[in-house]
This record gives structure tokens, C-alpha cells and sequence, in this order.
């Protein structure tokens, strides 16, 4: 998030939402190269080490990299045939077709890391993917730094260059280094042989129609970026200052709001192999019980972070990018928060359950409603069409997911506990805050400081309310054994 809110400041809104645009042609074209093959390998590998055949393990995942070299060369292929038509169309001439080629580079190396980082979950490695990433961050945020810092220009099409060519590098060195972990992991079970499988079958059987939804999703998703700046236009802006409004919502507000989800995939994504293990070994309550433990986990820290950037957007705006306009927009979004939060649980719950094609159906849905939105409102709301839009994506997606998992795994959460006290519970921490008045004369300092205050008096106020509940059910049980 610090590196987003550096390239903000240093580039502007309308170079953001340009290179915004352009990732998302980006995505798709990852969705086609990947299509699937990261979660088929997950799951198979998952399911064949519980079992002890560790050969078929690495068969699928062999067979996963085979595939992946040749949906990654297709995809780039793809890529470089349709770059004058995404420059000119949709990207209204703002940036040449040099920037598109570029992603295409990159593909293979995304494609095959995908499918290792599928292994190293399966089998508990996931530390492994953590240093993979870290690495891969960490070169991306060094190479555009150098970039824009030895290179200064105001060039949309130049800055665009630069931050692609930064995200090609570091998926060169994530590559490499996942290689790396991969044979070395591999030498662990060289000597353990089982029965041989007709592996492609099974890879098929859960990649293939992963892969379709995904192509629809996917596609639908940047057809739907790219759409909002040209229906923008239309509702009176210039095209260049649609792409800054489009800018400063999905690279600025969106990135600040869904920071905090990085507690949360820390170990949101971990969930596809163990749910993948317990539906192997047939163990449906303890699915039942990991499930409703971590959507309470979830709902009592999401409802925390909602409340956080509801009450101190305005503060939060100034720190982070020295102006109050993101402000009122991360308040109005602010309650989705709770929404995007746990519907990223409860999709990776789905997927582990092999519920992948209904993720995506639903996912396909909310698109297709949205386009609509975006499609007949934007042209006569504007930028408050577009969050109307925004809101409604997310609580459809949210309210089809707890109903597909509802129908798969009975979970149940007490709402009074989990979604009632911690919303009174930040009430209170509030308060509290606005009436012990902080006011230093440094900005970040001084929102550093509410913020802590509040998680503090937050979970202080989340404990006593453990502690009385626990009271109250002893208490309980005492009085109806001393009647009996």
C-alpha cells in the first residue's frame, strides 16, 4: 500500500487509472495463461500426499507445467495481436501498444509459477510462496522506484512503461526463486513410488471448467474497467478527466480499503488445501468447526477496519495523499469493507470444497449486473453511479456466497456476538477517542495514534465482553444444577 500511495503521489490520478486499465487487460490475459491449473494442482496434490502416492503428486504437477508453458505462450500471442486494438478502442490513442506488448512478456514465467505455488500450498510449504512474494515485491517496488526516481516524466505512456517493466522483472525473479524451492522440495520423495494414474483427466476434469468461468469472469471484468471511463465521458467529462475520477477510485480508494485484507490472505488462501484435505478424509465437522471459527475471526476483525476508515477517512485522506478528495469516498465505502472481507473467506472456502465453478458463476453474475449498471446509470449519475455500482456488486457477491456455502457446509454465527458488540464496541472506542482529543501537531502521527487507541480500546472492550459472556454461562450452569 506504501508503494501504491508513492506512485499516486508521484504520477497523478490519470496515469493510475490509464495503468489501472492496462492491468486489467493484464489480468485477463494471466487468467488465460494460468486457467485453472494452480487450484487443480492444489487440490490433486493435496488429495494424493494424504493418501502416500507422491509420484501422482508430482505427475499432476508436471503435467500442470506443461499445460501452463503453453496457455502462457498462447496468452501472450494473444496479447501482442490484440495490443493496437486495446490502444486505439479502449484506451482512446492515451498510450501507444508498447506498454501491451510488454505484459505479454512475462505470461510464461506467471503461468508456470502459478502451478509451484499450487505444490507448495498443497504440502504445507506456504512460508515458501510467503518469501516468493516478498521477493517479488520487494523487486517491483526497487526497479519502479529507480525508474521514476532516475527517470522523471510526466509521459502517461513512459510512467506505464516503467511500472510494467518493474512487475516483468520481479515475476522473472518470483519464477526463479519458486523453481528453486520446487526441486529442492522434490528430492524429499524421489525415492517413494506409487501406482501410476492417468493424471491429464483429472487435471482436466477440475481445470477445464475452472478455466471456462474464468475466461467469462475475467473477460467481462476488464470489459467492465474499461467501460467505466467511456460511460464516464458520456455523462459529460472529458475523456482524460473520466480516466483521472476512474484513477482515483480504483488505484487510490480501493487499494486503501482493501490493504487490511492482507491479515486476512495471509491464511484465507491456505484454506483451499485444508478444506481440500478434510473433504478428502470425510471429516465434515471439523469443516463445520474451522468454518464458523474463522468467520467469527473474520467478522470481529472486518467490522473493526470498516469502522476504522468510516470514522477517520478525512484524516486518513490528508496522511496518505496530502488532499481530502479520496476522503469522503473511503468513508462512503467504508461499510463494504465487512462484505469484501468475508466474501474473500468464503470464496476460498468454496474453492476448497470444489466449489470452484460456482464461485465463478457467481462471480459471472455480478458482472453481468454490474456491466448493466455501469452500462444505463454512469452515463446519467456520473462517479456516483459508478460507486453505486461498486456497492451493489459487493452485496450481491456476498449474499450469493453465504448461501452457496450455507447449502454446503452448515456453518452458523451468532450475529448478536459477531456483528452487534463489535459494532457497538467501535461506538464506544470512539467516543472514547474523540473525547480524550488528540491533536499533535503531526498528521500521521497523529492518526497513527487514534487508530492505535481505538483497536485498543476496541479489543479491550471485545475481551470484557468474552469474560462477562463465559461469567453469565457458569453462572447458568451453577444455578441449574444447584436447582436440580
Amino acid at each position: 500500500m506504501v508503494f501504491n500511495i508513492y506512485v499516486a503521489n508521484k504520477v497523478g490520478s490519470e496515469a493510475i487509472g490509464v495503468f489501472s486499465l492496462i492491468m486489467s487487460f493484464y489480468l485477463f490475459a494471466i487468467t488465460v495463461a494460468s486457467s485453472g491449473l494452480n487450484i487443480a494442482c492444489t487440490c490433486i496434490v493435496s488429495e494424493e500426499f494424504a493418501k502416500g502416492n507422491f509420484s501422482n503428486g508430482f505427475k499432476a504437477v508436471r503435467s500442470c507445467v506443461f499445460f501452463a508453458l503453453l496457455l502462457g505462450l498462447g496468452s501472450a500471442f494473444v496479447i501482442f495481436l490484440s495490443g493496437p486494438l486495446v490502444s486505439k478502442v479502449f484506451l482512446k490513442g492515451l498510450v501507444s501498444p508498447v506498454p501491451i506488448y510488454m505484459i505479454a512478456i512475462g505470461l510464461t514465467f506467471i503461468s508456470i509459477s502459478s502451478v509451484i505455488n499450487g505444490y507448495l500450498s498443497s504440502v504445507g510449504k506456504s512460508y515458501k510462496n510467503a518469501i516468493s512474494q516478498v521477493t517479488e515485491l520487494s523487486v517491483k517496488i526497487i526497479v519502479s522506484i529507480l525508474l521514476l526516481q532516475f527517470f522523471p516524466s510526466t509521459d502517461v505512456e513512459t510512467v506505464c512503461i516503467f511500472l510494467i517493466l518493474a512487475d516483468v522483472l520481479s515475476e522473472l525473479f518470483s519464477f526463479t526463486l519458486n523453481m528453486i524451492f520446487y526441486f529442492k522440495d522434490k528430492k524429499k520423495y524421489c525415492n517413494k513410488h506409487t501406482f501410476q494414474v492417468q493424471m491429464k483427466k483429472r487435471i482436466f476434469k477440475i481445470a477445464f471448467p475452472i478455466a471456462i468461468t474464468s475466461y467469462i469472469r475475467s473477460g467481462l471484468s476488464s470489459l467492465k474497467q474499461f467501460l467505466i471511463p467511456l460511460r464516464l465521458e458520456l455523462s459529460g467529462l472529458s475523456y482524460s478527466l473520466a480516466v483521472s475520477s476512474y484513477g482515483l477510485i480504483n488505484g487510490m480508494v480501493m487499494p486503501v480499503l482493501m490493504f487490511s485484507n492482507s491479515f486476512i490472505a495471509s491464511f484465507s488462501s491456505l484454506l483451499v488445501p485444508e478444506f481440500s484435505r478434510l473433504l478428502a478424509g470425510g471429516n465434515h465437522n471439523r469443516l463445520i468447526t474451522v468454518c464458523n471459527m474463522i468467520l467469527k475471526t473474520t467478522s470481529v476483525f472486518a467490522i473493526c477496519v470498516s469502522f476504522i476508515f468510516f470514522f477517520f477517512s478525512n484524516e486518513l485522506s490528508m496522511a496518505i495523499y496530502q488532499n481530502i478528495e479520496a476522503g469522503k469516498w473511503i468513508k462512503f465505502l467504508a461499510p463494504l469493507v465487512f462484505f469484501m472481507y468475508i466474501d474473500n473467506i468464503i470464496d476460498n472456502m468454496l474453492k476448497g470444497i470444489n466449489e470452484q465453478v460456482g464461485v465463478m458463476c457467481c462471480n459471472i453474475l455480478d458482472l453481468v449486473i454490474t456491466i448493466s449498471i455501469i452500462f444505463f446509470i454512469v452515463p446519467i449519475y456520473g462517479i456516483s453511479g459508478y460507486i453505486f455500482s461498486i456497492c451493489i456488486s459487493e452485496l450481491l457477491n456476498f449474499t450469493i456466497s453465504c448461501i452457496q456455502l450455507k447449502r454446503k457446509i452448515n456453518y452458523s454465527v451468532n450475529l448478536f456476538k459477531f456483528v452487534l458488540v463489535p459494532i457497538i464496541a467501535c461506538i464506544f472506542s470512539y467516543c472514547i477517542c474523540t473525547f480524550l482529543n488528540f491533536n499533535f501537531s503531526n498528521l500521521i502521527f497523529n492518526i497513527v495514534i487514534k487508530v492505535i487507541c481505538f483497536i485498543g480500546f476496541y479489543l479491550s472492550i471485545i475481551f470484557i465482553h468474552k469474560i462477562y459472556a463465559f461469567f453469565i454461562r457458569k453462572l447458568k450452569k451453577f444455578v441449574i444444577v444447584f436447582r436440580v
